[in-house]
């Protein structure tokens, strides 16, 4: 089945104007959400700093900087929502399926260094490049203190989660999954005319690849399973918003996780 797309591109691109066209555009739909959350991402980093006497929106830009990223990406995605495939329920039940099993793998590492001691100075050092090293270093939302009041914790934890559960599943799939795996395939008719889930192997494995590269450090490995897993998911179900409902099962069960183990260093 080719994607179908919603009232798409009837006028005459010289008519519009700028704004209109980059709008009108799946090029700029799929990639500038993404792209604005890496480089505000990268922002946030930049601007964040240990030094002593800072204020807090120094010390942790996360805590404003994450939500604005939320939220600022999620309504390019609204303003793009004309250039995205019909939404479907086709191949849930698999995404599901793949979402848990993703995430179970993704855990793996961090839980037997956690009961094994593998992956540290004494055990098997090594495997510390393969996700074997704790992981309780991260986004801490209590991290102003026991003075931070229940209804400013519940606010901080709401926006990570809507960060974590829905705009990085939608950013993050309908980049690499609804663009780069298409666009890598040659096509004479363009990389927009294919339908989503359209499979070539060189394309299949460099998007996952530089899905993994993306997460580099100690997810790496688990990350690049991760991708070709979403990478199966779309091939099977031709549907991108079974891969995006896979990614938002595995991110919210990782969520959870985190908040009963405070293993803030899985965000």
């Amino acid at each position: 089945d080719r994607e179908t797309m919603p009232g798409m591109l009837s006028r005459p691109m010289a008519n519009l104007s700028f704004t209109q066209r980059i709008r009108d555009s799946r090029l700029a739909a799929f990639v500038v959400p993404f792209a604005v959350f890496m480089v505000s991402l990268q922002l946030i980093q930049w601007i964040r700093s240990d030094a002593d006497g800072l204020p807090w929106w120094r010390t942790h830009p996360e805590h404003w900087g994450y939500p604005l990223q939320a939220i600022l990406c999620l309504a390019l995605v609204f303003w793009f929502r004309k250039s995205y495939p019909h939404f479907s329920l086709r191949g849930f039940g698999f995404g599901t399926i793949l979402g848990v099993l993703g995430i179970l793998l993704w855990l793996t590492p961090p839980a037997i260094h956690h009961f094994t001691g593998l992956g540290g100075e004494q055990k098997l050092p090594w495997l510390s490049w393969l996700g074997f090293q704790p992981r309780s270093d991260g986004f801490n939302p209590s991290a102003f203190g026991e003075e931070t009041s229940p209804k400013l914790l519940i606010a901080i934890l709401a926006m990570r989660l809507l960060r974590l559960v829905v705009a990085v599943p939608l950013l993050e799939e309908f980049f690499w999954r609804g663009f780069l795996m298409r666009w890598l395939i040659p096509s004479k008719e363009g990389w927009e005319n294919l339908p989503i889930g359209s499979y070539d192997k060189q394309a299949f494995w460099f998007t996952s690849i530089a899905f993994a590269l993306a997460h580099a450090g100690p997810d790496f490995f688990v990350a690049l399973i991760f991708g070709a897993l979403a990478g199966w998911v779309t091939v099977k179900t031709k549907n991108l918003w079974a891969v995006v409902w896979m990614h938002a099962v595995a991110n919210l069960l990782l969520g959870i996780f985190i908040l009963m183990t405070k293993w803030w260093g899985l965000w």
